[in-house]
């Protein structure tokens, strides 16, 4: 029996990254998992790759009706959600000076207005004494050149978190927000410019990690299946950083 055996749980932004690793974990840990991705090709290797009890959501989580087309997926099969791990999100580079309203509007509608709507939609089929966990991002409390945008959206997530916990404390439903450092993904490879670029990059900011290294996603996906379980029970409102020491020097 795992941890989240007969728990219904779901992952936004499921096909790739950190939320693909945290998807496969819960699986493997036995709950029935609701995963979603914009691109079918993708979701559909991704429900493939994660097995267990896994179903595949077309979404985009920046559009409210492709999150209601989620929540009336589980309903179909479930009646209440365990666990709510709002990760969909996204970002790219763009100084000051030369950011323009497509940019904000595309990053602020993924990551904060995705987000809010991920957890409010939600609310009727959550549990009382459920657990949301919300993707925010270490680039909220350390600059970074040319990321402002993103960095804003993540620390508009963290902020959820802090407020939220009071609007749902009636309800125990406990929101925690996890912070990931620089992370061995197909996103971050993109966003570095792949190839020998993402490879220079990461290894300069490995060697400013205390841990020496960048980190990997099922290593983030450990941190949000204790943040959802009852092993953390009296957790409520923290950023929990997995980022091998990098912020806190």
């Amino acid at each position: 029996m795992g941890r989240f055996e007969n728990k219904v749980v779901v992952v936004t932004g499921g096909t790739s990254g950190i939320g693909l690793a945290t998807a496969k974990a819960f699986a493997q840990e036995g709950a029935s998992v609701f995963i979603t991705g914009r691109r079918q090709e993708a979701l559909d290797a991704a429900v493939k790759s994660i097995g267990g009890k896994v179903t595949g959501v077309r979404a985009d989580m920046a559009k409210l009706a492709d999150i209601d087309r989620l929540y009336d997926a589980v309903q179909q099969q479930h009646a209440q959600i365990d666990v709510v791990f709002a990760n969909a999100g996204g970002g790219s580079f763009a100084p000051l000076g030369a950011i323009d309203e497509a940019h904000f509007d595309e990053t602020f509608a993924t990551n904060v207005k995705g987000t809010l709507f991920t957890v409010q939609k939600a609310l009727p089929l959550l549990r009382d004494g459920a657990s949301v966990v919300l993707t925010s991002s270490t680039t909220s409390l350390a600059g970074t050149p040319a990321f402002s945008v993103y960095s804003a959206t993540k620390a508009a997530v963290r902020s959820f978190a802090r407020n939220w916990i009071l609007d749902l404390k009636d309800r125990r439903i406990r929101v925690n927000a996890i912070s990931p450092g620089v992370t061995e993904t197909a996103g971050l490879n993109e966003l570095f410019g792949g190839g020998d670029q993402a490879k220079g990059t990461k290894d300069y900011l490995a060697s400013q990690i205390p841990a020496g290294r960048v980190g990997q996603p099922e290593e983030i996906a450990k941190a949000v299946l204790f943040l959802a379980s009852d092993d953390a029970s009296y957790v409520n409102g923290v950023e929990l950083f997995v980022d091998g020491g990098q912020v806190q020097i």
